[in-house]
Protein backbone atom coordinates (compact mmCIF):
# COMPACT_ATOMS: atom_id res chain seq x y z
CA UNK A 1 0.00 0.00 0.00
CA UNK A 2 1.43 3.37 -1.01
CA UNK A 3 1.51 6.26 1.46
CA UNK A 4 -1.39 7.96 -0.38
CA UNK A 5 -3.75 4.99 -0.11
CA UNK A 6 -6.22 4.68 2.74
CA UNK A 7 -6.91 1.44 4.54
CA UNK A 8 -9.88 2.49 6.68
CA UNK A 9 -12.37 5.31 6.27
CA UNK A 10 -14.34 6.40 9.34
CA UNK A 11 -17.61 7.81 7.99
CA UNK A 12 -19.80 9.82 10.39
CA UNK A 13 -23.30 10.62 9.08
CA UNK A 14 -24.93 13.30 11.23
CA UNK A 15 -28.25 15.09 11.43
CA UNK A 16 -28.90 17.58 14.25
CA UNK A 17 -26.46 15.95 16.65
CA UNK A 18 -24.36 19.05 17.19
CA UNK A 19 -24.50 18.62 20.96
CA UNK A 20 -22.92 15.15 20.68
CA UNK A 21 -20.73 15.53 17.59
CA UNK A 22 -17.64 16.87 19.33
CA UNK A 23 -17.56 13.84 21.66
CA UNK A 24 -17.85 11.51 18.68
CA UNK A 25 -15.07 13.17 16.69
CA UNK A 26 -12.81 13.44 19.74
CA UNK A 27 -12.93 9.66 20.03
CA UNK A 28 -11.56 9.34 16.48
CA UNK A 29 -9.07 12.14 15.84
CA UNK A 30 -6.39 10.92 18.23
CA UNK A 31 -6.47 7.52 16.53
CA UNK A 32 -6.03 8.77 12.95
CA UNK A 33 -2.76 7.75 11.30
CA UNK A 34 -1.56 8.08 7.71
CA UNK A 35 -3.72 5.37 6.15
CA UNK A 36 -6.89 6.27 8.09
CA UNK A 37 -9.35 8.98 7.03
CA UNK A 38 -12.24 10.69 8.81
CA UNK A 39 -15.19 11.85 6.73
CA UNK A 40 -18.31 13.58 8.12
CA UNK A 41 -21.54 13.74 6.09
CA UNK A 42 -23.76 16.56 7.36
CA UNK A 43 -27.25 15.47 6.33
CA UNK A 44 -28.78 18.95 6.16
CA UNK A 45 -28.59 19.65 9.88
CA UNK A 46 -30.48 22.72 11.12
CA UNK A 47 -28.84 23.00 14.55
CA UNK A 48 -25.27 24.17 15.32
CA UNK A 49 -23.66 21.20 13.53
CA UNK A 50 -22.15 23.36 10.78
CA UNK A 51 -20.44 25.72 13.24
CA UNK A 52 -19.11 22.81 15.30
CA UNK A 53 -17.71 21.16 12.17
CA UNK A 54 -15.96 24.40 11.14
CA UNK A 55 -14.34 24.57 14.56
CA UNK A 56 -13.30 20.92 14.40
CA UNK A 57 -11.77 21.27 10.93
CA UNK A 58 -9.87 24.32 12.18
CA UNK A 59 -8.31 22.15 14.88
CA UNK A 60 -7.97 18.98 12.77
CA UNK A 61 -7.58 19.91 9.08
CA UNK A 62 -7.55 16.24 8.02
CA UNK A 63 -11.29 15.94 8.75
CA UNK A 64 -13.26 15.95 5.48
CA UNK A 65 -16.75 17.47 5.72
CA UNK A 66 -19.47 17.17 3.09
CA UNK A 67 -22.90 18.76 3.46
CA UNK A 68 -25.95 17.43 1.62
CA UNK A 69 -29.64 18.23 1.67
CA UNK A 70 -31.47 16.20 4.30
CA UNK A 71 -32.14 12.77 2.83
CA UNK A 72 -31.94 10.38 5.79
CA UNK A 73 -29.31 8.16 7.37
CA UNK A 74 -29.20 5.63 4.51
CA UNK A 75 -28.53 8.32 1.91
CA UNK A 76 -25.89 9.95 4.12
CA UNK A 77 -24.13 6.61 4.59
CA UNK A 78 -24.23 5.87 0.85
CA UNK A 79 -22.83 9.32 0.07
CA UNK A 80 -19.99 8.83 2.53
CA UNK A 81 -19.20 5.36 1.21
CA UNK A 82 -19.01 6.69 -2.36
CA UNK A 83 -16.64 9.50 -1.33
CA UNK A 84 -14.49 7.38 0.98
CA UNK A 85 -11.04 6.31 -0.16
CA UNK A 86 -10.42 3.42 2.21
CA UNK A 87 -10.53 -0.27 1.41
CA UNK A 88 -12.69 -0.65 4.53
CA UNK A 89 -15.36 1.58 6.06
CA UNK A 90 -16.49 2.01 9.65
CA UNK A 91 -19.84 3.83 9.92
CA UNK A 92 -19.86 5.70 13.22
CA UNK A 93 -23.12 7.31 14.32
CA UNK A 94 -22.66 10.88 15.49
CA UNK A 95 -24.07 10.18 18.95
CA UNK A 96 -21.66 7.30 19.60
CA UNK A 97 -17.90 7.06 20.09
CA UNK A 98 -14.98 4.75 19.47
CA UNK A 99 -13.00 3.35 22.37
CA UNK A 100 -9.24 4.05 22.66
CA UNK A 101 -7.27 1.66 20.46
CA UNK A 102 -10.30 0.61 18.39
CA UNK A 103 -8.84 1.67 15.04
CA UNK A 104 -5.47 0.11 15.81
CA UNK A 105 -7.19 -3.21 16.57
CA UNK A 106 -9.20 -3.13 13.33
CA UNK A 107 -6.14 -2.12 11.36
CA UNK A 108 -4.13 -4.99 12.86
CA UNK A 109 -6.79 -7.53 11.91
CA UNK A 110 -7.29 -6.53 8.28
CA UNK A 111 -3.60 -6.07 7.61
CA UNK A 112 -3.03 -9.63 8.83
CA UNK A 113 -6.00 -11.01 6.85
CA UNK A 114 -6.69 -8.73 3.87
CA UNK A 115 -9.31 -11.11 2.47
CA UNK A 116 -11.62 -10.19 5.36
CA UNK A 117 -15.05 -8.87 4.35
CA UNK A 118 -16.27 -7.80 7.79
CA UNK A 119 -14.91 -7.42 11.32
CA UNK A 120 -17.31 -7.57 14.27
CA UNK A 121 -16.20 -6.23 17.65
CA UNK A 122 -17.58 -5.80 21.12
CA UNK A 123 -19.52 -2.76 22.27
CA UNK A 124 -20.58 -0.94 25.42
CA UNK A 125 -24.23 0.10 25.59
CA UNK A 126 -24.56 3.33 27.57
CA UNK A 127 -28.03 4.13 28.92
CA UNK A 128 -29.49 7.51 29.88
CA UNK A 129 -29.51 6.55 33.58
CA UNK A 130 -25.73 6.09 33.48
CA UNK A 131 -25.77 2.30 33.45
CA UNK A 132 -23.49 0.50 31.05
CA UNK A 133 -23.62 -3.00 29.60
CA UNK A 134 -20.84 -4.78 27.76
CA UNK A 135 -21.55 -6.98 24.76
CA UNK A 136 -19.10 -9.42 23.20
CA UNK A 137 -19.48 -10.08 19.48
CA UNK A 138 -21.49 -13.12 18.50
CA UNK A 139 -19.41 -15.87 16.88
CA UNK A 140 -19.73 -16.32 13.13
CA UNK A 141 -19.08 -19.90 12.00
CA UNK A 142 -17.50 -20.89 8.72
CA UNK A 143 -20.67 -22.03 6.96
CA UNK A 144 -22.65 -21.82 3.73
CA UNK A 145 -24.45 -18.58 2.81
CA UNK A 146 -27.79 -20.24 3.59
CA UNK A 147 -26.72 -21.27 7.09
CA UNK A 148 -25.32 -17.81 7.81
CA UNK A 149 -28.44 -16.07 6.49
CA UNK A 150 -30.65 -18.34 8.57
CA UNK A 151 -28.65 -17.68 11.73
CA UNK A 152 -28.78 -13.92 11.16
CA UNK A 153 -32.28 -13.35 9.77
CA UNK A 154 -34.33 -16.09 11.42
CA UNK A 155 -32.56 -17.40 14.49
CA UNK A 156 -30.98 -14.07 15.48
CA UNK A 157 -27.80 -15.85 16.51
CA UNK A 158 -25.52 -13.35 14.77
CA UNK A 159 -25.58 -9.71 15.82
CA UNK A 160 -24.17 -6.92 13.64
CA UNK A 161 -24.15 -3.24 14.57
CA UNK A 162 -22.73 -0.06 13.16
CA UNK A 163 -19.93 1.65 15.10
CA UNK A 164 -18.31 -1.61 16.23
CA UNK A 165 -18.12 -3.26 12.80
CA UNK A 166 -15.82 -2.77 9.82
CA UNK A 167 -17.02 -3.42 6.25
CA UNK A 168 -15.23 -3.79 2.94
CA UNK A 169 -16.11 -0.76 0.86
CA UNK A 170 -16.37 -2.42 -2.57
CA UNK A 171 -19.16 -4.63 -1.23
CA UNK A 172 -20.98 -1.64 0.25
CA UNK A 173 -20.85 -0.03 -3.18
CA UNK A 174 -22.44 -3.14 -4.70
CA UNK A 175 -25.13 -3.34 -1.98
CA UNK A 176 -25.91 0.25 -0.94
CA UNK A 177 -28.29 1.05 1.87
CA UNK A 178 -31.90 1.14 0.58
CA UNK A 179 -32.75 4.81 0.90
CA UNK A 180 -36.52 4.31 0.84
CA UNK A 181 -36.26 2.48 4.17
CA UNK A 182 -35.88 4.71 7.23
CA UNK A 183 -35.87 1.89 9.82
CA UNK A 184 -34.00 -1.40 9.47
CA UNK A 185 -32.21 -0.24 6.33
CA UNK A 186 -29.04 -1.89 7.61
CA UNK A 187 -30.50 -5.45 7.59
CA UNK A 188 -30.27 -6.01 3.80
CA UNK A 189 -26.71 -4.67 3.82
CA UNK A 190 -25.57 -6.74 6.79
CA UNK A 191 -27.11 -9.92 5.34
CA UNK A 192 -25.31 -9.35 2.03
CA UNK A 193 -21.94 -8.76 3.66
CA UNK A 194 -22.32 -11.77 5.91
CA UNK A 195 -22.69 -14.24 3.04
CA UNK A 196 -19.96 -12.77 0.84
CA UNK A 197 -16.70 -13.62 2.51
CA UNK A 198 -14.67 -14.24 5.65
CA UNK A 199 -15.82 -12.54 8.85
CA UNK A 200 -13.49 -11.88 11.78
CA UNK A 201 -14.47 -11.11 15.35
CA UNK A 202 -12.51 -9.41 18.10
CA UNK A 203 -13.31 -9.43 21.80
CA UNK A 204 -12.05 -5.86 22.08
CA UNK A 205 -14.80 -3.38 22.92
CA UNK A 206 -14.64 -1.05 19.93
CA UNK A 207 -17.43 1.45 20.58
CA UNK A 208 -19.59 3.10 23.21
CA UNK A 209 -23.13 3.14 21.83
CA UNK A 210 -25.42 5.60 23.56
CA UNK A 211 -29.04 4.48 23.93
CA UNK A 212 -31.60 7.25 23.96
CA UNK A 213 -35.13 7.98 22.71
CA UNK A 214 -35.85 9.79 19.49
CA UNK A 215 -35.20 7.12 16.87
CA UNK A 216 -37.23 7.63 13.72
CA UNK A 217 -40.17 5.31 13.11
CA UNK A 218 -42.39 4.72 10.11
CA UNK A 219 -46.12 5.20 10.53
CA UNK A 220 -48.20 2.23 11.61
CA UNK A 221 -50.56 2.95 8.74
CA UNK A 222 -48.01 1.71 6.23
CA UNK A 223 -46.25 -0.84 8.41
CA UNK A 224 -47.28 -3.96 6.47
CA UNK A 225 -46.19 -2.53 3.12
CA UNK A 226 -42.96 -1.42 4.78
CA UNK A 227 -42.31 -4.91 6.15
CA UNK A 228 -42.83 -6.48 2.72
CA UNK A 229 -40.50 -3.93 1.15
CA UNK A 230 -37.91 -4.92 3.74
CA UNK A 231 -38.24 -8.56 2.65
CA UNK A 232 -37.78 -7.57 -1.00
CA UNK A 233 -34.64 -5.58 -0.21
CA UNK A 234 -33.11 -8.33 1.93
CA UNK A 235 -33.49 -11.03 -0.70
CA UNK A 236 -32.74 -8.85 -3.74
CA UNK A 237 -29.00 -9.41 -3.39
CA UNK A 238 -28.76 -12.75 -1.58
CA UNK A 239 -27.59 -15.79 -3.56
CA UNK A 240 -30.02 -18.34 -4.98
CA UNK A 241 -29.45 -20.85 -2.21
CA UNK A 242 -30.78 -18.32 0.32
CA UNK A 243 -34.05 -17.68 -1.52
CA UNK A 244 -35.71 -20.69 0.13
CA UNK A 245 -35.59 -18.71 3.40
CA UNK A 246 -37.75 -15.91 2.00
CA UNK A 247 -41.09 -17.34 3.13
CA UNK A 248 -39.88 -17.85 6.69
CA UNK A 249 -38.37 -14.38 6.80
CA UNK A 250 -41.63 -12.87 5.59
CA UNK A 251 -43.32 -14.70 8.48
CA UNK A 252 -40.67 -13.24 10.80
CA UNK A 253 -41.50 -9.71 9.65
CA UNK A 254 -45.20 -10.38 10.31
CA UNK A 255 -44.28 -11.60 13.77
CA UNK A 256 -42.52 -8.31 14.44
CA UNK A 257 -45.72 -6.51 13.40
CA UNK A 258 -47.73 -8.88 15.60
CA UNK A 259 -45.59 -8.05 18.61
CA UNK A 260 -45.84 -4.29 17.99
CA UNK A 261 -49.62 -4.46 17.59
CA UNK A 262 -49.93 -6.50 20.77
CA UNK A 263 -47.87 -3.96 22.71
CA UNK A 264 -50.05 -1.19 21.31
CA UNK A 265 -53.20 -3.00 22.49
CA UNK A 266 -54.48 -3.53 18.94
CA UNK A 267 -55.67 -7.13 19.32
CA UNK A 268 -57.54 -7.41 15.98
CA UNK A 269 -54.45 -6.35 14.06
CA UNK A 270 -52.23 -8.58 16.22
CA UNK A 271 -54.46 -11.58 15.36
CA UNK A 272 -54.33 -10.69 11.68
CA UNK A 273 -50.53 -10.48 11.64
CA UNK A 274 -50.12 -13.69 13.60
CA UNK A 275 -52.47 -15.54 11.25
CA UNK A 276 -50.44 -14.33 8.25
CA UNK A 277 -47.21 -15.47 9.91
CA UNK A 278 -48.75 -18.89 10.64
CA UNK A 279 -49.95 -19.28 7.05
CA UNK A 280 -46.45 -18.54 5.77
CA UNK A 281 -44.42 -20.57 8.26
CA UNK A 282 -45.95 -22.37 11.26
CA UNK A 283 -42.42 -23.31 12.31
CA UNK A 284 -41.36 -19.67 12.57
CA UNK A 285 -44.64 -18.48 14.08
CA UNK A 286 -44.51 -21.02 16.91
CA UNK A 287 -40.98 -20.31 18.07
CA UNK A 288 -40.72 -20.33 21.85
CA UNK A 289 -40.18 -16.57 22.03
CA UNK A 290 -43.69 -16.01 20.64
CA UNK A 291 -45.70 -18.75 22.36
CA UNK A 292 -46.45 -16.74 25.54
CA UNK A 293 -47.48 -13.71 23.49
CA UNK A 294 -49.81 -15.84 21.35
CA UNK A 295 -51.40 -17.41 24.42
CA UNK A 296 -51.89 -13.98 25.92
CA UNK A 297 -53.54 -12.79 22.70
CA UNK A 298 -56.04 -15.62 22.39
CA UNK A 299 -56.69 -16.27 26.07
CA UNK A 300 -57.12 -12.62 27.00
CA UNK A 301 -54.16 -12.49 29.41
Amino acid sequence: MSTSEKLISIVVPTYNYGHMLERCLASVVEQVVEDIELLVINDGSTDDTEAILREQVGRYPFIRVVTQQNAGAAAARNHGIRLAQGRYVLLLDADDELTPGAIAELRRLVVAKPETVMVLGGQISVYSNGQERRHAPTPVPVASPKVLARRYLLQKQISISHCCSLFRRDLLLRRPYPEQLRVGEDIPVFAYLLVNGPVLTTEKLLARIHKHPGSQRHSRGSEEAYALEMVREVFATLPEECQTLRRRYTAQRYLSLFRAALLAGDRPKARCYHWKAMSLSPLQAMRATYVRKVLRLYMGG
